[in-house]
């Protein structure tokens, strides 16, 4: 029980809160064992009357809908920025120099909360990384250096998105932003020299 809770808790917490459907979802799971265990196999003429039978109908209409509304909205990862512009210099961040160093990263494409690689290597200066999410879950690819985040991909499934930084030498982190995806082992080591 507890290994299927840490493997579902990052994925859960990657997306939009999906509370409102888990209550709209129990509240119509709730509703349809009360007619049907409670009061249909109990009670051979329930629900008795064609008032009765419209109430039920309402009821059970009202609650569809609201569950439904419900997963529609709360689909889909969430659409909050989270890259910092690549355009954005900070103290760890050279000038372009002439050298230029193209570097791959994939996301697990069965939907593990890992990158292909937890070491990436390049010399200082213009580094581009191609990150590419064949995967199910929305990913990014967020490169920061001690808690100064340098830049990130957009938050994405399916193709692959490109970040180009000016590094000095030094050590970076790669990561993913999503929530929980990190905590669960989506990072790695940049060594830049």
């Amino acid at each position: 029980m507890h290994a299927a809770v840490l493997q579902l808790a990052p994925i859960l917490g990657a997306e939009k809160s999906k509370v409102p459907f888990y209550i709209a979802g129990g509240a119509l799971v709730a509703w349809a064992l009360i007619v049907s265990v409670g009061l249909g196999l109990r009670k051979p003429d329930f629900p008795g009357t064609k008032a009765g039978q419209r109430g039920v109908i309402a009821v059970t209409g009202v609650l569809v809908v609201v569950a439904v509304s419900m997963a529609v909205i709360t689909s889909g990862g969430s659409t909050k920025k989270t890259a910092t512009s690549a355009a954005t210099v900070s103290s760890a961040q050279a000038p372009a120099s002439g050298s230029s160093t193209s570097l791959k990263l994939a996301a697990n494409p069965e939907g593990q909360l890992k990158y292909n690689t937890k070491q990436l290597s390049a010399p200082a200066g213009k580094v581009t990384i191609t990150m590419a999410n064949m995967s199910p879950v929305e990913h990014n690819m967020t490169v920061a250096q001690g808690s100064t985040v340098l830049g990130a991909t957009p938050t994405f499934k399916g193709g692959s998105k490109t970040l180009t930084l000016n590094l000095k030498p030094g050590t970076y982190t790669f990561y993913c932003s999503v929530p929980g995806h990190r905590q669960a082992g989506m990072e790695g080591t940049l060594t830049v020299s």
